[in-house]
């Protein structure tokens, strides 16, 4: 009952136009049925196995996946993008594809997707959900701190970093965003998709704790073991350098700093749109009045920022000059 009121809040209040809803793609039960099984082959593995899940969690994730993430992507995200700037014949290079929904969604629009992700299992089920779909999108295993050295300059329109800033160390966030913005010609957009903001005072993304991001990395580590998040305060335990890594790629938060030190002063960026000003009233709607507050006295610290920069989570559509 709770998911059937969410779900039709979502079409109330983030319908899709029909313009972009003819496109959409519809798998038989047969082709949802094979990614249901990649997910589980390739994707649920190792410390995502099911094991380290209660049955109702696991279930949470493997809808998310299977469909809830696309499903979102379609509503939310590919309107906005569209608004900036119309997919169809678009070159984008999507820089952490995951399991293949946001390149779905992208791609059945018209856009002609490059998807690259570190991780492989996630590598394996974007490929047989392409397929399933019937979407032509290149896959790449690649870091983000390639870039340059894969793609050179002038070959994407836009250069997505589709929730996966977070998932970076402060070296490859850095480098990435640098050599992104090199890429692009003038003209070019580079988009920051579902990225926690550290700036924010509760960490709705990883840890779900108050003023978790605000943390040092080693201190963040050791007081994951307070987060009521299942597969992740069991985890974290003993800081050794692989523990460490693993930790900063389950998500850390970002602001605008990291703009200003690989780009230039976020005051002179071009912020084409924010996901709050996309939606407006609609996003405001979804807030809390703590949220609303707490977003204003930011604007009040920084008033020459684009206001996209005290959400709570960074979505932000930049356009080089």
């Amino acid at each position: 009952m709770k998911q059937s009121v969410k779900r039709l809040a979502k079409q109330w209040l983030l319908p899709v136009p029909n313009a972009l809803r003819k496109n959409q793609l519809k798998p038989d039960p047969a082709g949802l049925a094979h990614i249901e099984h990649a997910i589980r082959t390739h994707y649920h593995q190792d410390w995502r196995s099911e094991a380290h899940y209660s049955p109702e969690k696991y279930q949470e994730d493997l809808q998310a996946h299977l469909s809830e993430r696309l499903e979102n992507d379609r509503r939310l995200i590919v309107p906005w993008l569209n608004k900036a700037k119309p997919l169809r014949g678009q070159r984008i290079l999507e820089i952490g594809c995951g399991t293949g929904s946001s390149t779905v969604a992208l791609a059945e629009q018209g856009a002609q997707v490059t998807g690259i992700d570190i991780d492989q299992g996630a590598l394996k089920v974007a490929r047989e959900r392409a397929a399933v779909y019937g979407i032509s999108a290149e896959f790449q295993s690649i870091n983000a701190n390639q870039l340059l050295k894969t793609f050179g300059t002038n070959r994407f329109d836009s250069i997505i970093f589709f929730a996966s800033l977070e998932h970076m160390t402060l070296t490859e966030r850095l480098a990435s965003l640098r050599d992104a913005w090199r890429m692009l010609q003038p003209g070019g957009l580079l988009v920051i998709i579902e990225t926690p903001n550290r700036l924010w005072f509760f960490d709705s993304h990883t840890s779900r704790l108050p003023f978790f991001n605000w943390l040092p990395d080693k201190l963040a580590f050791r007081y994951s073991q307070f987060s009521p998040r299942e597969n992740f305060r069991e985890l974290y335990r003993q800081y050794t350098p692989e523990s460490a890594e693993h930790f900063l790629r389950r998500g850390r938060g970002m602001s605008f700093h990291e703009l200003e030190i690989a780009i230039g002063p976020v005051q002179k960026l071009k912020v084409v749109s924010s996901i709050s000003s996309f939606l407006g009233m609609r996003y405001r709607l979804k807030q809390s009045a703590i949220d609303r507050e707490y977003k204003a006295l930011l604007g009040k610290i920084y008033p020459d920022i684009h206001p996209g920069f005290f959400d709570d989570h960074l979505y932000l559509i930049l356009a080089k000059n």
